[in-house]
């Protein structure tokens, strides 16, 4: 993908701002059912197992609670300031490892483990070094060096001190929620945070060893200004983390509670907005940022950066990695798998998620099984959300299709964005145009098949494009 940033024109971004997938998946989540259970996911299991050269495994580790809320969040967790609630759900998060891992053969390496949520480190490093043991003996860790053990961090809730028990236990690389650091917006989204206690921990971070820190940074929150969040800008550049996302927030109180806490006035207008955005591509460009695409910035030198060139960045429920020869297992509450052709979650609520592992049964509430015409448009849209094109050669030979013929329906929705210069399409390639790359969801919705065309309606996994 062309590493130059991305042309910013807000004309164009408010013709095609429109509610879209994020493209952590395809089919997205919503197209899961609850035909695909426990049996389902052992025989894709076993199918996986029996891969001529069987895929290595990432990890994922749900941890859901927050000791208190963001307003602004729609991640599924639980607020609670009782420390002891961590005892019972991590009991049955070691009996989900045990079940787990029995259906693995044990000589396929774990090259990623990521825990998120929720608030990772309301565990102690204590309880997280307990997990990792547990997932060592049941699993075998690879032992090369771009392994990866990473962790979400509320830097509010850990003392630089321990971030040095965490690369004791193996951690290295971290991500850190900051959103804003503009006093007036913390008020307003209930998540007041220090630069002073911010910059302690990626230092800490960095002090013990971490390959890689990565900021989250959320635009259109309530009270957000141009300067203000110009100057959180400024501040994160002067911190020199790894990596940055730079998120669009998705004003939806009617699916998420805590956001009604917030006054939709203070909003800002979609012209303030699309400003707040602009401004993040132009100061993080001129500080040497790659954009990676969708919401990610990374360092040149950075690993994110370094596969994109070579063609091998992926994109999965743990957003852009390097890892894209490995299956992914969910462990936890809500928490998805992708297994060979196949998705699987985990039940979002906890009372469900417990009694199944109470009764000795593997937590899964829905899934599917893909289809050849699923596992094709997976490919094209993941080609697309990484590389910023799609390999149509590439494409007819490994699937055996006409291209032009198998995708007539989307090359006929996707005519007025190549009118629009988003793509540019050559003989045997579509290409994403420094036009098109802050709109990669629109092009992407072009190919689902699940999404009528032109307009998408409106669902949970949508949130508005820009």
């Amino acid at each position: 993908m062309n590493t130059d940033a991305p042309t910013f024109d807000p004309d164009l971004l408010r013709s095609y701002d429109q509610p879209a997938p994020r493209y952590t998946s395809y089919p997205t989540a919503p197209q899961f059912h609850a035909g695909f259970g426990e049996a389902q996911l052992r025989e894709a299991a076993t199918a996986s197992n029996g891969d001529p050269i069987p895929r290595r495994l990432s990890l994922y580790v749900h941890v859901p609670f927050c000791t208190s809320p963001c307003f602004y969040c729609g991640c599924n967790r639980i607020i609670t300031r009782d420390k002891s609630r961590s005892d019972g759900y991590l009991a049955r998060l070691y009996r989900e490892i045990a079940l787990t891992a029995q259906l693995f053969d044990r000589d396929r390496e774990v090259i990623q483990l990521h825990f998120g949520g929720g608030t990772p480190n309301f565990l102690t490093p204590a309880q997280l070094r307990e997990v990792v043991d547990a997932l060592h003996r049941q699993f075998h860790f690879s032992a090369a060096k771009d392994r990866d053990i990473s962790i979400e961090l509320d830097p509010r809730f850990i003392k630089p001190a321990e971030i040095a028990e965490l690369a004791d236990i193996g951690f290295n690389r971290a991500s850190l929620g900051v959103q804003d650091f503009d006093p007036a917006v913390q008020a307003a989204v209930n998540r007041m945070q220090s630069v002073e206690e911010t910059r302690a921990v990626i230092d800490a971070c960095r002090a013990s060893g971490f390959r890689s820190v990565n900021v989250d940074l959320i635009y259109g929150l309530p009270r957000q200004t141009l300067a203000g969040f110009a100057a959180t800008l400024d501040t994160v550049v002067e911190m020199r983390p790894d990596r940055i996302a730079v998120y669009s927030y998705a004003h939806l109180p009617q699916l998420f509670k805590a956001q009604r806490q917030m006054v939709a006035e203070d909003l800002p207008d979609p012209e303030t907005k699309l400003a707040l955005l602009q401004a993040a591509i132009e100061k993080l460009a001129a500080a040497g940022y790659v954009y990676i695409g969708m919401d990610h910035f990374a360092l040149p030198d950075d690993e994110l950066a370094q596969a994109q060139q070579r063609g091998g960045l992926h994109r999965n429920f743990m957003g852009y990695t390097t890892h894209a020869d490995s299956d992914l297992i969910g462990l936890g509450v809500s928490s998805i798998s992708h297994i060979g052709d196949s998705f699987s979650q985990n039940p979002r609520d906890l009372p469900s998620w417990e009694a199944a592992l109470d009764e000795g049964r593997l937590p899964v509430f829905r899934g599917m099984r893909l289809t050849e015409d699923d596992q094709l448009r997976a490919d094209l849209i993941q080609q697309l959300m990484c590389q910023g094109e799609i390999p149509v050669a590439a494409l007819e030979r490994r699937y055996a299709i006409d291209f032009a013929s198998y995708f007539a329906r989307s090359l006929e929705s996707l005519q007025p964005l190549v009118d629009d210069r988003l793509v540019r399409v050559e003989p045997d390639r579509i290409k994403v145009t420094r036009r098109g790359r802050l709109l990669l969801r629109n092009i992407a919705m072009c190919f689902d098949r699940y999404i009528e065309q032109p307009a998408a309606t409106a669902a949970p996994h949508f949130s508005r494009a820009i």
